[in-house]
């Protein structure tokens, strides 16, 4: 009898509880724990640009437990609001999805700023000439002990008033008893002062590396210290002392500064490896790496991944591997390194090419179908750099190889920067399933020197021919290849739109594309070229509450003034991770 009345009375206590419950519910008062339907937070009163298959404009959305639970017209969320759900008015601002970086080298930006001389020239640096460039060196190393290297990075000989490369000279100007190494602003050749050379033993018989180059005087034969590509580079990288993991974790801190105040809340990284799989999970725990990372991973990863199990979509939300990339097959176009089918246009003085000179690969077409096949076969999604159109046309032969032994597949297959594909190439891509991210915003930072020195007006005209890879339903993705230029994922959309130059000329008119198109790349399509098109790069139920609050809208700006947007506030995850001081 004592137990049915203790169970009466229960009955009876959870029946209150019950009634009190609906009651809250209906007037929107219940405890945060009681109101499992409310929002944690609705965004109201903006233009928000969803990105959508339909291009959609909404007025407001809604977000709980990071995730975007209604999307709709400000009535409509309303209505979904509770008693804790916190309200943001946008005051008319426009809301995007946060941005995705498609390929840069996270922590270069933040190591470029804190650990080297800033060689790069107007109108992002300040160096015009070679003793401005020594200049810089010579301030950079006022903080270096005897012996310590003395570092730079972002110098562009077609941007120096000498229109050539520093030399070891020039740079034994700064110090013959540190040794020094500066970077080009392309990521694919320095230059490196005698000590430096000493140092790696690179004299007059040093071979060329495969796949590479020592640049020599033309008369004396001696290394002017200028090496081209990886294989020669790393002769003295690899002397260079590496950062200790107090100063990684300072420049991961300096690079998330600087991407979530561009509006970015997912980084690709090109070139990870196993290292950078640790230093990542490291800065996670830590509570550093406020955006979401996917790492292309090079090197060793198939070994790696054979070990583990770990391919192509490994990891959780905020940590992932994607892509095997980028393994580099040819190089740059304003080194002379990109391989081309037609000779390059001119050549700068100072200079030792024959008339026919083409570039090159850095290794053999042999070499790049075998590894295709191996991990094409083994499931991973692969990303190869190829800026020359006999570049990508090679990549695609052995894309086209993998395909025909192995199966075609939704592998989407990347390839990186694709600057000189032409239309046949993209009509292949489109075949193939490939997908190319454009490093349009080379349009801006050397289309003067593609049109007058390496391409010529024709070629450099069709440089990153988005317009046309559009026309044919290609999807892709554009890029910035930061630190190689500064992170601005509306400065890569301004130079989709507007195709301008430093000397503000159109290069390329019929390859520009209207802002929403633009807009798709750094969002929904860069997302859906690595696999995550069903949790982010949209503003959709479902998906990732991961925004960027923009001061004017892109779509109905005077589009030349696209680059200039400012980002008011970056959220991921429906917190926010920067807000501008205005």
């Amino acid at each position: 009898m004592k137990r049915n009345l203790l169970s009466a009375k229960k009955m009876v206590i959870l029946s209150l509880v019950l009634m009190l419950a609906l009651v809250g519910f209906s007037m929107g008062t219940l405890p945060k724990k009681l109101d499992p339907i409310a929002p944690d937070s609705i965004y109201y009163n903006g233009k928000i640009i969803t990105m959508d298959s339909d291009s959609s404009i909404a007025e407001a959305v809604a977000v709980k437990d990071g995730k975007i639970i209604s999307v709709g017209t400000n009535k409509e969320i309303s209505k979904l609001k509770g008693r804790h759900t916190e309200t943001v008015n946008l005051n008319n601002k426009v809301m995007l999805p946060g941005f995705i970086d498609a390929h840069s080298h996270l922590p270069g930006s933040g190591s470029a700023k804190l650990f080297q001389a800033d060689l790069q020239g107007p109108p992002v640096g300040t160096v015009e000439n070679v003793d401005d460039l020594i200049a810089a060196l010579k301030e950079e190393g006022k903080s270096k002990s005897e012996g310590d290297w003395i570092q730079g990075g972002g110098y562009d000989q077609t941007l120096l008033a000498e229109q050539r490369h520093p030399t070891k000279e020039d740079l034994d100007r700064v110090s013959t008893s540190h040794p020094i190494w500066i970077k080009h602003a392309n990521g694919h050749m320095g230059v490196a002062n005698s000590k430096a050379l000493e140092l790696a033993g690179i004299n007059k018989d040093t071979p060329d590396p495969p796949g590479a180059e020592i640049v020599r005087d033309p008369e004396t034969g001696e290394p002017t210290g200028l090496l081209k590509e990886p294989n020669a580079m790393r002769l003295v990288t690899s002397l260079l002392p590496p950062l200790t993991q107090d100063q990684k974790m300072e420049a991961a801190k300096k690079t998330m500064d600087i991407y979530t105040a561009a509006g970015v809340t997912t980084s690709v990284i090109a070139h990870g490896s196993k290292q950078t799989i640790l230093d990542l999970q490291n800065w996670r725990t830590e509570g550093i790496l406020p955006i979401r990372i996917t790492s292309m991973q090079s090197g060793e990863l198939p070994t790696f991944a054979q070990k583990g199990g770990i391919l192509t979509g490994f990891g959780n939300e905020w940590l992932k591997v994607g892509a095997y990339g980028e393994s580099v097959y040819d190089g740059s176009i304003q080194g002379y390194s990109g391989y081309l089918k037609e000779p390059y246009y001119k050549f700068l003085e100072g200079t030792n090419y024959p008339e026919d000179y083409r570039g090159y690969s850095n290794y053999s077409k042999e070499e790049l179908f075998s590894r295709v096949k191996e991990l094409y076969q083994q499931g991973y999604q692969i990303a190869i750099h190829g800026n020359g159109d006999q570049a990508i046309e090679d990549i695609l032969d052995a894309y086209e190889a993998a395909q025909k032994e192995f199966g075609k597949r939704d592998a989407r297959l990347r390839i990186e920067h694709a600057q000189m594909a032409t239309e046949d190439q993209l009509r292949r891509m489109k075949e193939l399933g490939v997908s190319p991210s454009f490093f349009v915003s080379h349009t801006f930072y050397w289309g003067d020197q593609h049109r007058d020195i390496f391409m010529g007006p024709g070629r450099a005209a069709n440089i990153s021919p988005l317009k046309t890879a559009t026309e044919l339903g290609i999807r892709y993705s554009i890029h910035l290849d930061s630190p190689v230029v500064p992170m601005s994922p509306l400065q890569a959309v301004w130079s989709g739109v507007n195709r301008l130059t430093r000397s503000g000329k159109v290069l390329g008119p019929d390859e520009r594309v209207d802002p929403m198109t633009a807009l798709r790349a750094v969002t929904i399509d860069a997302a859906w070229q690595n696999f995550e098109e069903d949790i982010k790069g949209s503003i959709e139920e479902g998906k990732f509450a991961d925004f960027v609050m923009l001061e004017k809208d892109p779509l109905t700006i005077d589009p030349t003034k696209i680059k200039d947007i400012k980002v008011l506030e970056t959220i991921v995850n429906g917190k926010t991770v920067y807000k501008s001081e205005k």
